[in-house]
């Protein structure tokens, strides 16, 4: 199916990551040389994505900064013969950036950015939806997000589930599949014993405009004081919706913690697990 769209979402203070997050946003935490968005979005390019949508906090400049032109610094690096360091720096070619600011409100949880984006996506679109702090990483340089959007139901839906150790998944949701393999629920950090799979939810959807549409008048889940995006999905699954599940070939790599960022430095950089 012929996908073009993509809602980053980026808002948030990264408490996790603080006291660095405090003048660095989260998802600008250096991967190498990149932001880790950056990853996010090199993989969506990769898929033929040519719209990003990325919702950021309220007064976020720096994404915005990071992914439009900086005439000083292509004027410093031509007029000093680095031409080659402008591929660098400039925008990705033919791909158009939106910035949605997400209300300082009080309201928190995965569904307020999706529902923030809802009018950016059309009757019969269906459009991914990635975090921007965590990615898929393949050293082949092939797409994650292209294998996700090839693996899509008949409607337009599908999540990536990636595979851990059975030990670890009562760190997680984990993905229970129906009988035909699709998506039915997620269980929230079962014990080794009682898990449905070893599939974990890691938040990267292919989703169609009926549920992002529904990400609009999601309530308030009671457990956690969120309103999450899993129960976008739920109730897309419950009113007959299909979303197939797509098991993650490359390595998910997680900046949210400084141990997840410093392994994930390693695989990157290093080429070491």
């Amino acid at each position: 199916m012929n996908v073009t769209k993509a809602i980053i979402p980026v808002a948030g203070y990264g408490t996790r990551r603080l006291p660095i997050t405090k003048t660095l946003e989260k998802c600008m935490l250096p991967i190498g040389n990149r932001p880790i968005v950056d990853y996010v979005v090199r993989d969506c390019l990769l898929a033929g994505i040519n719209e990003i949508i990325f919702v950021v906090s309220e007064g976020s400049m720096q994404l915005e900064a990071y992914y439009r032109h900086n005439v000083q610094l292509e004027t410093y690096l031509s007029e000093r013969s680095k031409d080659d360091m402008l591929a660098l720096v400039e925008p990705p070619a033919g791909v158009k950036f939106d910035f949605i600011e997400q209300p300082n409100d009080g309201r928190y949880g995965s569904a307020i950015p999706v529902a923030l984006a809802a009018d950016y996506v059309n009757d019969g679109e269906s459009v991914l939806v990635l975090m921007g702090d965590d990615f898929i990483y393949n050293a082949d340089g092939s797409s994650e997000a292209e294998r996700l959007i090839a693996s899509a139901s008949e409607d337009g839906a599908a999540m990536i589930g990636v595979n851990v150790a059975r030990e670890e998944v009562s760190r997680y949701g984990v993905i229970q599949r129906s009988e035909p393999g699709d998506y039915q629920a997620i269980v929230e950090k079962p014990s080794p014993e009682e898990a449905p799979s070893t599939l974990i939810n890691v938040s990267k959807y292919l989703l169609p405009k009926r549920a992002i549409d529904l990400a609009r008048d999601i309530e308030v889940n009671d457990k956690r004081g969120e309103y999450e995006i899993t129960d976008v999905i739920n109730k897309y699954v419950a009113t007959g919706g299909t979303i197939s599940i797509h098991e993650a070939v490359g390595e998910y790599l997680d900046g949210g913690s400084v141990e997840g960022w410093l392994h994930a430095n390693n695989v990157v950089v290093r080429g070491k697990d």
